[in-house]
């Protein structure tokens, strides 16, 4: 742990509200991006958000002195997802746009078709995946945290991380080739008629 975050988690044990608002200014757009991103509702997402700095704010005087502060944010926001996916059925939409190549160039209008064409199967492969899967490529490419992190997130050990990073992969290229064949199938039905 850096000695800034030390600093700061001692901070937040000793019950400082300026280290409170120190947490929220570092984490409070990642935070909520990753609940609109997990849940897929805006208003879901806001009532999680605000929940989730509830529960920091409630539980921030009880953390242990080598905690990761990072994790255990992730690991609140997680766990209120948790809860609210308990007790609602949930219509997942637009999560996440993977497939977007970066502009070097101004692509011709046909590479812009197909590269939204692309996006969109990769939102709907993600949108179909298994929470699980999901929420590891959401804290893996998402976030960009390291396997350790994300399993103290999630409850796994790193390896077990790596494990479900890897099927999750798998997954969600299957899924999108299985879009991207049904979209062939869809055009060449649609150039007969």
């Amino acid at each position: 742990m850096d000695p800034e975050e030390a600093d700061l988690v001692a901070r937040l044990r000793r019950g400082q509200s300026a280290a409170l608002n120190e947490v929220y200014a570092l984490y409070h757009a990642r935070l909520w991006a990753f609940l609109l991103r997990l849940s897929g509702r805006r208003h879901v997402a806001e009532d999680l958000f605000q929940e989730t700095w509830v529960a920091v704010a409630r539980d921030a005087a009880s953390l242990r002195e080598d905690t990761d502060l990072r994790a255990w944010l992730f690991t609140v926001a997680r766990n209120r997802y948790r809860s609210y996916r308990r007790w609602a059925v949930l219509d997942i939409a637009r999560i996440f746009e993977l497939g977007r190549e970066p502009k070097v160039h101004a692509p011709s209008p046909e590479h812009e078709v197909e590269a939204r064409a692309d996006a969109q199967r990769t939102e709907a492969a993600l949108a179909s995946l298994s929470p699980e899967h999901r929420e590891v490529l959401l804290l893996v490419v998402g976030e960009g945290m390291e396997a350790a992190a994300v399993g103290a997130v999630l409850g796994l050990s790193a390896e077990a991380v790596r494990q479900r990073l890897r099927r999750a992969r798998l997954e969600l290229s299957a899924a999108v080739e299985k879009r991207r064949g049904e979209g062939s199938l869809h055009r060449a039905r649609g150039a007969v008629r």
